[in-house]
This record gives structure tokens, sequence and C-alpha cells, in this order.
């Protein structure tokens, strides 16, 4: 796929603007025409949050979407606002250890995964979002594991780099499931 055009969205402290963050680290690693909008309410932890993120091949006129490729949900408020915004024959990948309904739309593919359940069950709840990040990945063949994983080595402090390996389990695990 020539461009994708992603939400990311949860609650603040999820790693929703990490996420994004890394996947446009990663397109721009592969020589690709990235964006990445931060967008948060004052509250931060706890309160929504969300990244618009685009990868491209050609050059990006706008970094704000009024629709989106592929939607990224880690709360049901997220899925609520911006279940209407994903364009048919797009992507929505939901947290459904958080997502309590499944999306409502026929004309999309739905990815339900047990996001957070898995990460707790890894002994990290901040590899939630790696896990719904390994679909994406998956799912598009946007970017590349490799790239990933050199995204993780430029974007995380270096006291963080011990935690990479796991990263990377976590990431296989969202593509397998």
């Amino acid at each position: 796929m020539a461009q994708q055009e992603i939400i990311i969205s949860g609650f603040g402290g999820q790693g929703i603007l990490s996420a994004g963050r890394l996947l446009a680290y990663a397109g721009m690693l592969e020589g690709k025409n990235v964006s990445w909008l931060p967008s948060y309410g004052p509250e931060m932890r706890g309160g929504t949050a969300n990244c618009h993120v685009i990868i491209s091949d050609d050059p990006i006129g706008s970094p704000i979407l009024n629709s989106a490729t592929t939607l990224m949900v880690m709360n049901g408020p997220s899925l609520d606002k911006f279940e209407n915004i994903v364009e048919s024959g797009g992507i929505i990948i939901s947290d459904s250890s958080l997502v309590t309904r499944s999306p409502k739309r026929t004309d999309v593919k739905v990815y339900e995964i047990p996001a957070t359940q898995m990460a707790s069950d890894m002994g990290n709840l901040t590899y939630a979002n790696i896990i719904l990040l390994g679909k994406f990945l998956e799912v598009t063949g946007i970017i590349s594991k490799e790239a990933f994983e050199q995204a993780l080595r430029k974007v995380l402090p270096e006291k963080y780099h011990y935690m990479i390996p796991d990263e990377m389990k976590a990431l296989e695990a969202g593509m397998k499931y």
C-alpha cells in the first residue's frame, strides 16, 4: 500500500503517542515520507490521547486526518469517537481487553486482540501498544520488523534498551495473534 493514514487512540499513559512516534520513525528509516501529529487533553495520564500518523511513498499534503485507513484503539471512548472516520475497506485494531464492544462497521477489517491481557501475561503492561502495532505491521506490511527494531533503538532512551528484546517479542505476539 502506497499510503497509510493511521489514528492511534486511548487513554494518556498507554503509550499512544510513543506508538505513533515509533511508527513514524520506522517509516522514516525506510525512506518513506512520514508525519506524526500528537493530541492529548490537559489531564495527560488517564485523559484521552491520540495521534495521527501518515506513512507514504509520496509527499504528504497535511498531517491532519479527516479520514483514516487504520484505527488502533485502546479504550471504548476512542472507538466511539473514531470508528466512523475509517475509510471503507480500512482496518480497525482494538485492544479487546479494554474495548468492551466490537465495531459496528461491516465494511472494514476488524482485529480484536486482548493486548493488555497479553502484555500482563508477559509481565509488562506497557507492551500492549506494541502488540497492537505488531498486528498493524503484519496486516499492512507498511514497514518492516527490522525498521521497527531500529526505531526502538533510536526512540527509546538508552537506559531502556534492555527492554528491546521483550518489545520485539510483544511485536511478534501481535503479528501472530
